[in-house]
């Protein structure tokens, strides 16, 4: 029997009559209930009296709200702008986004502990809806319009800095007055400073001669203004006249980039990379464009909108609107297309000699050295444009209309005739283009043969002989492809006096649409679309319509 019987916590008893130990480490549990779970673990870097740490995406956009603002661009895209540094948008992912700089803040600031990719993605999703509270706002690349009417353009450089143009002359800023976003696909631009022999010094280094290089000088100050079309400039000349090189240079003066020169893009998806990250771009020994790249660099020379999928979304799209500078560098100007053809500046280089000949790394570093003085003397000559501007007005009013007023605001301050000589030159492109087109040339055949010809796109087609034993093979296909490439080169066919009328049906009752091509009177310049009328009636200007009948 069980002899002793008290005790029974903390001390040994009898059992059969032997003792045996009680286990110590758990009888002093319950001699004070107050010690229980008075101590609780404490993240690194947390509040040892504030409990436990907040999770790791709500602290994540805490330290991000703290030091950035939050946008949506005019496309729909999210960016953050640190509170304290340059006027810079940061996108929220990708490489150099925002996701990547607060990982790397996060770890500083709570040693010993990294953030998942799971909280990154739940901060950013949070931080995508506080830059959704606002209204869209722009998002300039390279250049921007400030809001009291003055040119920016970013240098491009990790401390913000960025050149303001205005009529009354440039200066460099430490911020800018714009917001402004950067890509892989840019580089720095170097400070420009007044140097008062720039110009001569970049016409040291190109091989045109003056009419040529007025042009370019008026195309890369034109180049800076964001709101207008812009033609493409193409370097036209044989091998050995360093087109390559030189439409290089154009480019690292506008808008620098380690890539300055591209290959043709593969489809519109490649190029619609390509001309969002690159304010300027240049496409190197372009021979042959297809339609498809014809018309989308027409696009982009006037203003191109692309609209896609967003990025892991079923229905959401994304918007990419924007006007891009272009450079392109061929031998033959007849692989440009109709409508393209009347969007560039053609330069014509001469071609080099050995005595004059340079070595690429001489070029190079002699670019270089002369850059911010060539920088000063064009940010000067877009100050004198932008002067006068306003009050310019032309007698008529041709194909990139705006750039020809740009060009004659810097004809009026320079003393050049940059706008007779590129109007000359783009009904020679024209011609060449034209010349190029074997459809367009076996009409203008028929035409000189006819004097007029009459009849549907099919009757063309049977009318065209095709030159040689094999079609080439831009030849029409069919009549409904003769009829639309018909209408595509009436704009070229005018230059050299056809005109084409396609509003007339036939009289049967099948209505076909004829096609009506005609030479021209050389006095005059008729279009391609007969008499109509006057498109635009008389009307009071603004604020002075007719006056009320007296009521009374």
């Amino acid at each position: 029997m069980n002899e002793v019987n008290t005790q029974m916590n903390g001390s040994t008893r009898p059992v059969n009559g032997r003792a045996r130990p009680v286990n110590r480490t758990t009888a002093g549990v319950n001699t004070s209930g107050g010690t229980v779970n008075t101590r609780r673990p404490v993240a690194p870097g947390g509040d040892r009296e504030g409990g436990k740490q907040p999770p790791a995406a709500a602290r994540i956009v805490a330290m991000a709200r703290e030091a950035y603002r939050f946008v949506m661009s005019t496309d729909g895209r999210p960016y953050a702008v640190a509170l304290d540094g340059p006027n810079v948008a940061v996108p929220l992912r990708g490489k150099a986004g925002l996701r990547q700089r607060l990982a790397r803040r996060f770890a500083d600031a709570y040693p010993g502990e990294v953030a998942s990719q799971s909280a990154l993605a739940d901060a950013m999703t949070v931080l995508e809806g506080i830059a959704e509270d606002n209204d869209p706002v722009p998002v300039n690349l390279r250049v921007g319009r400030a809001p009291d009417g003055a040119i920016v353009v970013d240098l491009g450089s990790a401390d913000g800095r960025a050149v303001v143009v205005s009529g009354v002359g440039w200066q460099v800023v430490d911020r800018s007055p714009v917001l402004f976003r950067r890509s892989g696909a840019m580089a720095p631009m170097p400070v420009p400073v007044l140097d008062g022999d720039g110009l001569a010094k970049l016409h040291a280094l190109l091989n045109m001669d003056e009419s040529a290089f007025h042009q370019l000088v008026a195309w890369l100050v034109t180049a800076w203004i964001p709101d207008i079309p812009h033609p493409a400039i193409v370097c036209k000349g044989e091998q050995g006249t360093g087109k390559s090189k030189a439409a290089q240079m154009f480019i690292n003066l506008v808008d620098p980039s380690p890539a300055a020169k591209r290959s043709q893009p593969r489809d519109e998806k490649a190029w619609s990379r390509q001309a969002f990250s690159s304010w300027a771009l240049c496409l190197d020994n372009v021979s042959t464009i297809p339609p498809w790249l014809s018309d989308t660099l027409c696009k982009a020379v006037t203003g191109d909108g692309v609209v896609d999928r967003a990025l892991y979304t079923d229905d959401d799209v994304v918007v990419l609107t924007f006007k891009r500078v272009l450079a392109m560098t061929t031998i033959d100007a007849g692989a440009l297309a109709g409508d393209l053809a009347e969007r560039v500046l053609l330069l014509d280089l001469q071609l080099i000699d050995s005595h004059h000949r340079r070595s690429e790394e001489e070029l190079d570093a002699t670019f270089e050295a002369v850059r911010p003085a060539v920088l000063g003397a064009l940010f000067d000559v877009l100050a004198c444009a932008l002067a006068v501007l306003p009050s310019v007005r032309l007698e008529s009013m041709p194909r990139m209309a705006d750039f020809a007023r740009v060009l004659a605001a810097v004809d009026q301050t320079q003393g050049w005739r940059t706008l007779d000589d590129y109007l000359a030159t783009s009904a020679n492109v024209a011609t060449d283009a034209l010349e190029g087109d074997p459809f367009a040339m076996a009409i203008a055949a028929l035409v000189d043969q006819a004097g007029t010809w009459q009849g549907t796109a099919a009757q063309l087609l049977e009318a065209l002989p095709v030159p040689g034993l094999v079609r080439p093979p831009t030849w029409p296909k069919d009549a409904t492809r003769a009829g639309g490439r018909v209408k595509r080169l009436a704009p070229l066919l005018r230059s050299i006096g056809i005109t084409v009328d396609d509003t007339q049906r036939s009289r049967d009752r099948h209505r076909h649409k004829l096609l009506i091509l005609s030479r021209a009177p050389d006095d005059d310049p008729s279009a391609s679309a007969p008499d109509q009328g006057s498109l635009w009636p008389e009307a009071a200007p603004t604020g002075q319509g007719r006056t009320v009948p007296d009521q009374s």
